[in-house]
């Protein structure tokens, strides 16, 4: 089926830009908006990001404030971290995990390349599971498995959360 090997090819070969690769000179706000569309998969054409989004990253610790109304490669490797991580994980829970990535010393190139290689491993996983010679009355039970495996997932996910909250934060997730 045409339509499962386009997913496929470009779940195996669509990444972020690698952090050497970012812009090296500081963006406006305008020019963000335009460069994030190029950072993860989409299949519609919605916006993924806008500039309130971008402010109320900033406001909620997520991001770094710009430098002067300019954004560094540093904040684009937060926004697209934060973008695909805003499909599954409340704001919250991404702040949860952007802290224990910031208490561990790396820099902020390092905590991006680590999240390349974990959404690359991810992304090259799911693609490995899709059978591009499926049929029509194949897809159900594909989708089923993959919802599932999505399942199993958030749970281990939200569980770990929990567990990295601070004491008096534990039991408190939504």
């Amino acid at each position: 089926m045409e339509e499962l090997q386009d997913l496929r090819r470009r779940m195996e070969e669509e990444r972020p830009t690698r952090w050497e690769e970012l812009p090296d000179i500081a963006l406006y706000m305008d020019q963000l908006i335009s460069y994030m569309p190029r950072q993860l998969i989409r299949f519609d054409q919605s916006t993924p990001l806008t500039p309130a989004m971008v402010n109320n990253y900033i406001k909620d610790g997520l991001v770094p404030r710009a430098e002067g109304k300019r954004y560094s490669p540093e904040h684009l490797g937060y926004l697209t971290a934060v973008v695909a991580l805003k499909q599954i994980l409340s704001v919250r829970d991404i702040g949860t995990l952007l802290s224990a990535g910031r208490e561990t010393g790396k820099s902020s190139p390092e905590l991006y390349g680590y999240f390349c290689r974990a959404l690359d491993r991810a992304l090259t996983d799911t693609a490995q599971a899709i059978d591009p010679e499926a049929q029509e009355q194949d897809l159900a039970r594909m989708a089923l498995d993959f919802a599932l495996r999505s399942y199993a997932n958030q749970l281990a996910c939200a569980r770990i959360l929990d567990i990295l909250q601070p004491p008096e934060e534990k039991g408190r997730r939504k």
